[in-house]
């Protein structure tokens, strides 16, 4: 594996950074809808977001 450049680091960082955001919103918003299939479309939203934080993680080397 190569070694990750100061720029692709800041962007993975920014990635982050977007990620986690979208990923708490999204987590809030569907613990505070009451349509239920709404609800359930976000914490879905959620997830997906969450799997792309934690696979940018993994690139950096903070992953689990």
């Amino acid at each position: 594996m190569q070694d990750i450049t100061s720029k692709e680091l800041e962007l993975i960082s920014d990635a982050l950074t977007a990620e986690g955001l979208i990923c708490k919103k999204a987590r809030a918003y569907s613990k505070s809808l009451t349509d239920v299939d709404l609800a359930q479309c976000m914490s879905l939203i959620a997830d997906e977001h969450e799997q792309r934080y934690n696979a940018l993680l993994n690139i950096i080397g903070g992953g689990k």
